[in-house]
């Protein structure tokens, strides 16, 4: 495919995943009237349209789908391609970005980034804050530091710890509990919430553990968090359960594609390391 059609084909995936040419202008960093000239040369050269254009955005015709199928087969071999022409030629200097949830990049990930800082001036971080799993075959993080049962298929890594959690509670706190919301919704502490706490139990939410630990400050009621969040706030104090809540394995891991590249390699063994040192209080050990 020629280069010109590659990148045509790119906005066009872009407004399907996106829904309107609006979402995907903003997504590309390009404006409203560029989405629509590659969509349209797209369409050009492939013989018809390919959307249903409304108002209310673009949808697929449905005898279109079968184009948009073929394209993301070729976007993802494009992706490929690309993953393997760094890894051949990465140098041992560079920017990896490293996405992780928001407590982790606020709390445990800045005292790395100063570490390696200090060690190797030709490798910089760019911390990637998002508490959902980004998109690695569009290479929008290098590695993924998670808190998960297990790996998608498409990555590698390591266990570098297990995280633990508890239930917490401020003084005077109702019986109340904060729910989980979003991301956090099908994390293991709601998992452990939707057996042992009844609905009509549960009050507000958010779907931020940051934030669900100040609004226990605030005394909004009693809340599940990871214990090194918990076990760090003075004005919290760890609430006895029935049945503990199950810790989470802590994985360092990479496109697999993307693992033998000597930056992303260096800077995932030194980060596995680092959250090793701090196992104990990522489980909660020795704070009870």
């Amino acid at each position: 495919m020629h280069k010109r059609n590659w990148d045509d084909l790119r906005f066009v995936l872009t407004v399907v995943d996106q829904g309107s040419v609006s979402a995907a202008a903003k997504l590309l960093g390009v404006n409203h009237a560029t989405v629509i000239r590659r969509v349209a040369a797209f369409e050009d050269d492939h013989g018809g349209p390919i959307f249903a254009r409304s108002h209310s955005g673009y949808r697929v015709l449905p005898d279109r789908w079968r184009v948009i199928e073929a394209a993301r087969e070729v976007e993802n071999a494009m992706f490929a391609v690309e993953r393997t022409m760094q890894s051949a030629v990465a140098p041992l200097r560079g920017v990896v970005r490293v996405s992780s949830t928001d407590s982790f990049c606020q709390i445990l990930l800045p005292k790395f980034v100063a570490r390696l800082h200090s060690e190797s001036s030709e490798l910089t971080i760019d911390l990637l804050s998002n508490n959902s799993h980004l998109d690695f075959a569009r290479m929008q993080a290098d590695i993924s530091v998670r808190p998960t049962p297990t790996l998608p298929d498409d990555m590698r890594g390591e266990i570098a710890c297990d995280l633990g959690f508890g239930a917490y509670a401020a003084k005077d706190a109702p019986e109340t509990w904060l729910g989980l919301t979003g991301e956090l919704a099908r994390a293991v502490p709601a998992r452990w919430m939707a057996t042992h706490i009844a609905p009509e139990h549960i009050t507000i939410g958010a779907d931020s553990f940051l934030v669900l630990r100040e609004m226990a400050i605030s005394g909004l009621g009693k809340v599940v968090l990871p214990r090194f969040l918990g076990d760090a706030e003075p004005q919290l104090r760890l609430v006895p359960v029935a049945e503990d809540i199950a810790s989470v394995p802590v994985w360092v891991a990479s496109h697999a594609d993307m693992r033998i590249v000597p930056r992303i390699r260096a800077v995932a063994d030194r980060l596995a390391a680092y959250l090793g040192e701090n196992a104990d209080q990522l489980a909660g050990r020795g704070a009870d």
